[in-house]
């Protein structure tokens, strides 16, 4: 039997520090002299009286390492708890929503989805402005962290050819997880000041600027007007493309930068094919853009530029509804939103590496078939791909692709129409943000949606953010029997 002590020990403590950043919107709502700080207040001594209690209670089963099975329940079980804490600002302030609402605005937040369901974003109290960003930028960096040090550990889709102890710095072996974890912190603050003042620089107002730097950052996508990202133009769609295309790297590698070495960003394969297709679709989509719809060269390449690395990497922004821009780019889009950033990054999805090993693994097999008698492997950068790899990966894909097919029926199940059901489930497990549609496309938002709708998408967007595999590991009988 499993103890779970020491992981509702460490919920405990992430549930005090959640309600301690609550203080952060309280002040801006008490500066913007509104009476929305209160509900603040409570939410926060609610929350840290919940999580020390929790720690305190569990705390005398304190280990130096969790076992296999912890972890993985760990993994999933914060991303369940926080959400239900994070949700009270919502049902208790301006907004007043159910806690239905709360708690889906709070999981798309900490999975850095970006699907809301809030309206009359212009006149929200900024405290909850704030809080919607401050959840982006919390998932954005807990997920990596959670791919840097514990989904390598669990031998999750592929990702244990990411492990720490195999990065390497001109020739001398980077430091160890935790160490990882500290410099990537580092990393993320520095870049997300960078953003910041950027699009103060480009004409953003202050409070604007720091809230869109930390939903760029984590590839999250809130924005502080219902017109999303529309609501700007020119320069700044330039600036979040910078930085959403930057937010989708590697952060191990900007490490390596950090430690001297650039080279290692300049090489990398999985680096190298995602600016590949960005580009690519870049270019057939400006082209597409000019001909058929007009747009003068600028904005067509402006437009189709930052829309891309938008749904590329999962922020979900837009500056306009493309849904006008026919049928092909449409298509596009869907699937593009299955492609993701690069393993390590604050994007989503599938993951631009498990393709390069899909390809590889079926070139060897092409090999095999055309010269039965030769000795063929897939390889990737270079080196040989073990058979767990191999086998990680491809049932990452079959599963991925069953668990959206689920999804999309269970969702039309309730009564949504075909495009809205399939764009739905494949947005929330890709952790994109809006779907298609004139209901949750760039256009609109998840509010008409049913309650058992918006719980499917919860559980969706938990699925996705974890790596599949990390969430259904705990409904198999061995592993509580492990």
């Amino acid at each position: 039997m499993i103890d779970i002590r020491p992981v509702g020990y460490v919920i405990g403590l992430l549930l005090t520090a959640l309600g301690a950043s609550m203080a952060l919107p309280m002040a801006a709502d008490f500066m913007q002299g509104n009476g929305e700080w209160f509900v603040f207040l409570e939410s926060a001594m609610f929350t840290i009286l919940v999580g020390m209690c929790l720690s305190l209670s569990c705390s005398n089963a304190v280990r130096d390492r969790l076992s296999l099975q912890q972890t993985f329940l760990l993994t999933t079980s914060v991303w369940v708890a926080l959400p239900i804490f994070a949700a009270l600002p919502f049902v208790f302030g301006a907004t007043q929503v159910s806690y239905t609402d709360g708690f889906f605005e709070a999981m798309s937040g900490l999975t850095t989805t970006g699907s809301t369901v809030l309206t009359g974003l212009e006149t929200l109290p900024r405290g909850l402005l704030l809080w919607r960003g401050m959840l982006q930028w919390f998932g954005g960096i807990g997920i990596i962290v959670v791919a840097m040090v514990f989904l390598p550990e669990l031998r999750v889709g592929g990702m244990q050819i990411f492990r720490s102890e195999a990065f390497e710095t001109m020739g001398k072996v980077l430091p160890r997880a935790a160490e990882i974890a500290s410099q990537i912190s580092t990393i993320y603050v520095g870049i997300t000041l960078a953003c910041a003042l950027a699009y103060y620089a480009g004409g953003m107002q202050p409070f604007d600027a720091i809230v869109h730097a930390m939903t760029t950052l984590s590839t999250g996508g809130f924005a502080n007007y219902d017109a999303s990202f529309g609501y700007f133009s020119g320069v700044l769609e330039y600036v979040a493309t910078v930085f959403m295309l930057s937010a989708a790297l590697p952060f191990v590698l900007y490490v390596q930068l950090l430690n001297g070495s650039a080279r290692p960003l300049l090489i990398n394969s999985q680096v190298r094919a995602f600016f590949g297709v960005a580009g690519v679709l870049t270019v057939v989509i400006a082209g597409i853009l000019m001909v058929r719809e007009g747009f003068p060269v600028e904005q067509a390449i402006r437009e189709a530029m930052f829309n891309i690395a938008s749904i590329l990497t999962g922020t979900g922004y837009a500056s306009v509804d493309y849904m006008g821009w026919g049928a092909f780019v449409i298509g596009l889009f869907f699937f593009m939103g299955l492609i993701g950033g690069c393993a390590g990054s604050t994007s989503c999805s599938i993951k631009i590496f498990r393709y390069q090993i899909l390809f590889a693994a079926i070139k060897a097999q092409i090999r095999r078939v055309h010269s039965p008698h030769g000795i063929f492997h897939a390889r990737y950068e270079g080196r040989r791909v073990s058979e767990d790899v191999l086998s990680s990966v491809m049932a990452f894909f079959v599963l991925f692709v069953v668990t959206l097919g689920l999804f999309a029926v269970a969702l039309a199940m309730t009564g949504l129409d075909f495009l809205t059901s399939v764009s739905g489930a494949a947005t929330a497990i890709a952790n994109i943000g809006p779907g298609l549609g004139p209901i949750i496309g760039p256009a609109g938002n998840f509010a008409p949606l049913s309650d058992t709708a918006k719980w499917l998408l919860s559980a969706a967007m938990l699925i996705g953010r974890l790596e599949v595999m990390v969430v259904f590991v705990l409904f198999t009988s061995r592993f509580w029997r492990g």
